[in-house]
């Protein structure tokens, strides 16, 4: 089970990433929601306005309408558009993150804890993190197929681990429902997947069309914006 160990630089600020975006194919940028402590709204759309509604505590809240915001500068950022507040983004009937008017690019969204990962990429992707811990494996794992093309024996719960991140990338890149592929094996012979460790605390793991493709993996510093 290779995994790739990462160690990632100081935070970039939001000015770097239109050069970034043209040295690669997917950006992923993560988000330290503990960097944010309002909760205001003024970014957030009618459909996103709509969406925060069903959200029932002040955590999920939050991360929803930080992700929205950060990744609303990015796009403006990528796309050249004139202001943040402008762009609105929508989920499909399978969760899917869509960027309305924006279909030439490809957005996942995951969350662990305190932080947000945003993907921009300019093919299909899904991405998944999770934090290195141990896993309360009777409880999650209880119903977890144990045949998987991934390996022949697995060896450990960091392995467990890989394997769930990537049943969530590849859930998300290939827009269906957790469920639907939880207990399949996963054909990942017709997919480009990875799996980073990043500072020896998360574990990543992204799945994409076939291709050669170059994948920027940076921390985003706090953008600092009209939040009031």
């Amino acid at each position: 089970m290779c995994k790739e160990y990462l160690k990632l630089p100081f935070p970039v600020s939001l000015e770097y990433v239109p050069y970034l975006w043209q040295q690669s194919d997917i950006l992923v940028f993560l988000v330290d929601l503990d960097n944010y402590d309002t909760f205001s709204t003024s970014y957030l759309s009618k459909i996103e306005l709509k969406y925060l509604e069903r959200l029932q505590t002040s955590y999920f809240k939050k991360r929803y309408i930080v992700s929205r915001t950060v990744l609303k500068h990015i796009i403006c950022k990528i796309a050249n558009e004139q202001s943040a507040s402008e762009i609105s983004t929508y989920k499909n009937k399978y969760g899917k993150v869509c960027v309305l008017n924006h279909n030439e690019l490809r957005i996942c969204i995951s969350y662990t804890e305190s932080l947000a990962v945003l993907a921009i990429s300019k093919v299909d992707v899904g991405i998944d993190i999770e934090l290195a811990r141990k896993l309360a494996l009777k409880s999650i794992f209880k119903n977890f197929h144990k045949k998987t093309s991934l390996v022949d024996k697995i060896t450990g719960e960091t392995d467990l681990l890989k394997i769930w991140t990537l049943k969530e990338a590849y859930s998300k890149f290939s827009n269906k429902k957790m469920h639907l592929v939880f207990n399949k094996k996963l054909d990942l012979n017709i997919v480009n997947y990875s799996t980073y460790v990043l500072d020896n605390k998360y574990l990543i793991s992204i799945v994409t069309s076939q291709g050669s493709y170059v994948t920027i993996i940076n921390r985003l510093q706090k953008i600092e914006c009209d939040w009031d």
